[in-house]
This record gives C-alpha cells, structure tokens and sequence, in this order.
C-alpha cells in the first residue's frame, strides 16, 4: 500500500456522517379499520390512548375510519388521497379473515406501504387477542433498526417523535454475520490480501461505523433539548432472529423500520420478514 493510499484510508476512517435533527410535524392521523363506526371509534380511542406522544397535542386532527367507508382497495387510495393524513395507522388483512394466519399483511396494507408514501403504523389485530403484555399501552420503550443505520436521519428523527419524554429509544444495528462471512470467504481467496487481518480490521470498521453515529445522534439530541434517553444497540449476528431476541429482551412497545426500496416495488425482504412475524407489538412502517 503507497503512502497516498494509507492517507486516503486514514481520512476516510476518520469521515463520520453528522446526525441531523428535524422535529418530525405530525397533523393529521386517519385510523383506517374494517370495524362498523362504533368498533371504529372504539379502536380509534385505543390507538389514541397508545400514542399519548402525539394525541396530546390537540392541534393534531384525527379520524377513524369504518369498514363501510370503502369495499376495495382502489376505494380505500382515493380515501387516503383526500384525506391527506400524515400518518396512518391500521392492523393486517383488512375485510379478510386471513389475520387469523401469520402468512401475510393483506393487499390493502401492501398499497398502503409502498404506493402512498405515508408512514403506516401497524398495530394488533383488534380480533386476534395477540398483543404482548407490555404492547399497545405507551411507546416508553421504541426501537428503531436498518439495514445500514448510519445517516438515516428519517428513520431516527421520526422513532425519537414517537418516543415519549424522558423514555427509551434503543437505535439498533445489525450486521449480518451471512453475508460478512461470504465475503471473508471471497477475501481468504486473494493472495494479495491476509486474511486474519482483514477479517479483524472490517468488521471493526463495520462496527465502528453505526456506534459513531449514534453516539452522534445522542450528542445532538442533547444539544436541541430532546428528551429521550438514546441507547444504542450494535451487534453481529443473523438479520431476524437477531432482531426478534432484542425486541423480546426490551420488551419493546413500537418498532420503527424502513419498508421501502428504491430499487423495487414490492417492500424489501426483511421489513417484510419481520412485519409478517412480529404480530404482538406494533410497528411503525416508513
């Protein structure tokens, strides 16, 4: 390696990307349900009560909407597009009996998370008597994750809205022991590369990178009087089942999660994983 490479490492080792902060400005909530107007309020209240964080603001506008609001999917679209709400929130398998089986989210729920943009919060069904002990009660216990947490300031400044004050946000990254032993196994075929070295070296490096930034993201928070107290969780292990053993462990009320992908239309492979899977707490789908 020639000196002008191990400075272009160095530099860019030491390159950190800063945490920015944006209170996240919530208005309007549309509660979409498949219930008769009274199960839909009566829903809409639980929901309300769930997220003090947001309900007590009285300026936020809320409305609950029943099953007799809309028959198909392109009716509960055009319901959304009037509406305008900032988030929504609903639960699986709308006017489907297909909650009762951990298959699937349902066709409305898969339009509502990848062609309309807006956050979709994904709460227990209200027929399915599933919710942990702990869930749908408060969000004194949030958790955020990604595939690559470092600059997702979305994905941070959103889960630190809807934790409330003085409460837990765990900010969680996991690197995923499959694929970082693919490519070891790529790298110990190179000659040009030692391979105990490298295994070491990367892994700290991977590692390192999502610790910064959190610590980042608490120095910041703490600098705009935000508070919420910011613990990070980083580790190394198998993508889902890593993640379904620290929800457990923190017996976590809401989990925040990326669902889309740039690259296609259907949600991506793990957000979908998990919102199949994680039918006891709710979760927050951006």
């Amino acid at each position: 390696m020639t000196n002008v490479d191990q400075f272009e490492s160095m530099f860019r080792s030491a390159a950190r990307e800063v945490f920015v902060y944006e209170r996240v400005n919530i208005e309007s909530v549309l509660v979409v349900t498949d219930l008769d107007e009274a199960g839909a309020n009566l829903f809409g209240d639980q929901v309300r009560r769930f997220l003090t964080v947001i309900s007590d603001d009285k300026n936020i506008r809320w409305r609950d909407v029943s099953g007799s609001e809309f028959q198909t999917a392109g009716e509960l679209m055009d319901l959304v597009e009037s509406a305008a709400p900032d988030i929504i929130c609903t639960y699986r398998n709308l006017h489907s009996s297909a909650w009762k089986l951990p298959y699937s989210l349902g066709t409305d729920v898969d339009l509502l998370t990848q062609h309309t943009g807006i956050p979709v919060m994904l709460l227990p069904h209200p027929e399915a008597d599933r919710s942990a002990g702990h869930a749908f009660e408060n969000t004194d216990r949030v958790m955020a994750i990604a595939g690559h947490l470092t600059g997702d300031h979305v994905l941070v400044n959103t889960a630190v809205r809807f934790t409330e004050e003085n409460q837990t946000l765990w900010l969680t990254h996991v690197e995923d022991e499959a694929t970082f032993d693919r490519y070891m196994d790529v790298i110990s075929k190179i000659s040009t590369i030692e391979t105990d070295s490298a295994h070491k070296d990367v892994l700290e490096q991977l590692m390192k990178e999502p610790q910064d930034y959190i610590e980042d993201c608490v120095d910041v928070l703490r600098e705009a009087g935000v508070r919420v107290q910011v613990q990070p969780l980083v580790t190394f292990g198998h993508h889902l089942s890593e993640y379904k053993q620290l929800i457990e462990q923190h017996e976590v009320d809401l989990l925040v999660l990326n669902t889309k992908d740039e690259h296609q239309l259907a949600m991506h492979g793990m957000a979908y994983a998990l919102a199949v899977e994680l039918r006891q707490i709710p979760l927050l789908m951006l």
